[in-house]
């Protein structure tokens, strides 16, 4: 058992700040997953239970295994060292990645055009600008993806909560023509975060649905085709967007 102490040197207080906001009010979900799963190796599953909210002081509570987000006495998100079985199709070459990108469907209407991840109207060093569109012939997304300096952590590495963030956008657009959803749920599995200035080819795909439940799988590979970053989204259909 933990004790007091230990247990108290693992709760900190957590900030997400507007810029990393998917609705206009809330956090892009894939980013908030990132703050609720640091600190939890390997595998790690991600359930969102409300909006995160933004510039709001949230407690984080760690014990290594497993982790809860709150807000006062209200549960945003918890997180538990999990297993991940993907099946995966192959990444596309970055150059057909980017051609993929320029029939991404949010160009021609988006419902968060301010999103951090996918987010048309926002610009290099804001947002990650990932717009992954369908690769012809296929019912997988693709967009090339370049980390900027931004994202550097004061390791020198890109913060993986940006990692968590380029695999839940990819995931939704997978859902080509589907109903309007929300993340509900993320695992990822992250064996090195790309490097600043990498070029990367991000890709989503469908997987299934069980009633108001869809599934589908996004991951981050290098140019030379490497995965090094996966995922399994659950994204829950709404009646109606957050206010």
């Amino acid at each position: 058992m933990f004790s007091v102490a230990r247990l108290a040197a693992m709760d900190r207080e957590v900030v997400i700040g507007r810029r990393f906001r998917g609705p206009p009010n809330s956090a892009n979900g894939g980013y908030a997953s990132g703050v609720i799963a640091e600190g939890l190796e390997g595998p790690v599953t991600v359930t969102l239970r409300v909006p995160p909210p933004l510039d709001r002081p949230m407690s984080l509570f760690s014990d290594g295994d497993s982790s809860r987000l709150t807000r006062g006495d209200v549960l945003v998100g918890e997180a538990r060292q999990a297993t991940l079985d993907l099946d995966m199709p192959v990444a596309p070459s970055l150059d057909i990645a980017a051609e993929a990108s320029r029939s991404f469907a949010g160009f021609s209407g988006h419902i968060f055009p301010g999103c951090f991840v996918c987010g048309p109207d926002r610009q290099a060093g804001d947002g990650l600008l990932i717009f992954p569109g369908q690769l012809e012939s296929t019912d997988v997304v693709a967009s090339a993806w370049v980390p900027d300096e931004t994202l550097r952590a004061p390791n020198g590495e890109i913060d993986q909560r940006h990692v968590w963030a380029a695999l839940d956008c990819p995931s939704y657009f997978a859902l080509s023509g589907g109903p309007l959803a929300l993340l509900g749920r993320l695992t990822a599995e992250i064996d090195r975060s790309p490097e600043i200035g990498e070029p990367t080819v991000v890709i989503g795909w469908p997987h299934g649905a069980d009633g108001r439940k869809l599934y589908s799988g996004a991951a981050i590979a290098t140019a030379d085709g490497e995965v090094i970053a996966r995922a399994d989204a659950t994204w829950i259909v709404v009646d109606e967007l957050p206010v």
